[in-house]
């Protein structure tokens, strides 16, 4: 590598928090307009690492680093991401930092405001100059083609499901002049496949440019695909280094991971047969609209057995998110949903938890989780205020009182089975890793001990190690509980690895359900509206 082609330099950089060492003598480097993926499992250090290349203040709040970092061969040390963004390096994070009630062009163009001169600015100058709406718009156009979505300009961020929120978080970066690194935190974590291709051929449009791309990914077959050089992390030690060209997915699942990868279903979980067409119906939803931005359930009828695990499936805004969502009261819904034999009041999140039904949002910082709260206060929540668990009753019941000892146990029990990575259940939410901040989520979930749990998106942003432990969760807490669980997911993979029937969304319709056995193009057809086209018994 020359001198001249070298842009990023990272030599013998460390780092800890409250004695924890979570990076140790990290070196890397990186080329003009190349595509670096970083990779590990959650909790590796890759999130850390980058805070510390985007000059993040948490880094200088908590004792600073240790190491160099060159970039075009000068040292630098950012205090904050202002001077990051300055010297030419834009950062698009795991978690968003949109301004829900903005639209999408003053989203991207925030801080980089257009404005045109007015009789009062020519004489009292330039800061009472006015937003030049027209041109914002064009600008914020430009960059979402050169992203090639679909996005309109004028929406607004609070009216849109995720998927479109991260391009727009891109876009904006995308539009800052004089870039040089892009750092992509899981950028296509909240993505569809298709979604993601789209962005993957528009950030090697960017590297052609001659912007180097720091990328990190869960999806390995994207680093293969998109990247030219890899970078592994494990336990915040850099295990390998080399171009991508030659490795397998495999071969980087097992550098993450340390050990031999395995996807196949545990042998030692029992799973339910809920096959069985004589089982009687815990859940049947008929003729359910909902409307969800991007997500609108248009006429949706199905029903799910007692036991099973029943998989939603199909392509990004046709509907799939919009089904749990609505059913638990999060966006406005009509229809008639009949849980364990009773009529389920919509437009109540209260009343369908009261009910037995749990929900593990695909939106997990903004409706999942309590960020600034710990671990334990977060798993215990829902419980204690539908159910009134974790409470020390006194006086007959008048007095309650919160009951600590049994929060911290079912907290510890949790980050046991689940594997959360954290210094302690007091450890806030916030400073979790996305994966882990995930795990937290189903353990909320959880301790409901609901007779019906919606998971929606449930690995999204999670490594190839936890992700198979999470399905596993799942399949046991399913199998052990009786626990029926309806999980709408984006990767046709997971959900065939899974479920026990998969029902396919087009067009804001169930287009049908057909066995996880079935033929690939079975599934394509359905998610494409041609269900006309599958024999009607290879339907279930």
């Amino acid at each position: 590598m020359s001198n001249e082609s070298l842009l990023l330099k990272v030599e013998g950089v460390s780092k800890q928090f409250e004695g924890n060492k979570v990076l140790k003598d990290i070196n890397f480097s990186l080329e003009k307009g190349k595509i670096l993926a970083l990779v590990g499992e959650n909790g590796a250090g890759k999130s850390t690492l980058m805070k510390i290349l985007f000059g993040m203040t948490v880094i200088a709040e908590t004792g600073g680093y240790e190491g160099q970092i060159y970039l075009d061969g000068e040292k630098i040390n950012f205090k904050n991401p202002i001077d990051a963004l300055k010297a030419g390096i834009g950062m698009v994070h795991q978690e968003f930092s949109l301004i829900p009630g903005f639209t999408t062009t003053e989203n991207i163009l925030l801080n980089m405001e257009k404005t045109k001169s007015n009789v009062i600015s020519k004489v009292l100058g330039k800061r009472l100059e006015t937003v030049d709406m027209k041109e914002m718009r064009k600008s914020a156009q430009k960059a979402i083609e050169t992203l090639g979505v679909q996005l309109n300009p004028d929406t607004l961020v609070s009216e849109m499901p995720v998927g479109h929120k991260q391009f727009i978080e891109i876009a904006r970066e995308i539009d800052r002049e004089k870039v040089k690194i892009l750092i992509l935190d899981e950028p296509t974590a909240v993505l569809t496949e298709s979604e993601a291709e789209i962005l993957l051929k528009s950030i090697r449009r960017l590297a052609d440019l001659g912007v180097s791309i720091i990328f990190i990914s869960h999806r390995l077959h994207e680093v293969t695909s998109a990247c030219d050089s890899l970078v592994v992390l494990r336990d915040g030690v850099v295990v390998v280094e080399r171009p991508v060209e030659g490795v397998s997915v495999r071969q980087i699942a097992e550098w993450m991971v340390g050990r031999d990868v395995d996807n196949k279903k545990s042998e030692e979980i029992k799973f339910v047969d809920a096959t069985d067409n004589n089982k009687d119906i815990i859940l049947e939803v008929k003729n359910l609209w909902v409307d969800m931005p991007g997500e609108t359930v248009k006429n949706v009828s199905f029903s799910v057995k007692r036991g099973e695990i029943f998989g939603v499936g199909g392509l990004a805004g046709q509907g799939k998110l919009g089904i749990p969502n609505g059913i638990l009261g999060l966006f406005a819904a009509d229809g008639e949903v009949i849980f364990n034999n009773k009529s389920l009041p919509l437009n109540s999140t209260f009343n369908a938890l009261k009910s037995g039904l749990a929900f593990v949002s695909e939106d997990r910082r903004g409706v999942g989780l309590l960020l600034d709260e710990p671990i334990d206060w977060n798993i215990a929540f829902d419980a204690m205020q539908i159910q009134e668990k974790f409470l020390k009753r006194f006086l007959g019941g008048l007095i309650k009182w919160r009951d600590d000892k049994a929060m911290k146990e079912c907290a510890q029990k949790y980050i046991k089975s689940l594997e959360i990575k954290c210094t302690s259940e007091k450890q806030h939410t916030r400073q979790l890793s996305g994966g882990n901040q995930q795990k937290v989520c189903l353990a909320k979930a959880f301790a409901l001990e609901p007779s019906l749990l919606f998971v929606s998106e449930p690995t999204r942003g999670i490594d190839v190690g936890a992700k198979k432990l999470v399905l596993d969760s799942l399949r046991r807490y399913n199998a052990e509980n009786n626990t029926t669980i309806v999980m709408v997911s984006s990767e046709l993979e997971e959900l065939k690895s899974i479920c026990n029937r998969i029902a396919i969304v087009s067009e804001g319709k169930v287009s049908g359900i057909l066995s996880p056995n079935a033929e690939a193009a079975d599934f394509g057809l359905l998610m494409s509206g041609e269900h006309h086209l599958i024999e009607e018994g290879e339907k279930l």
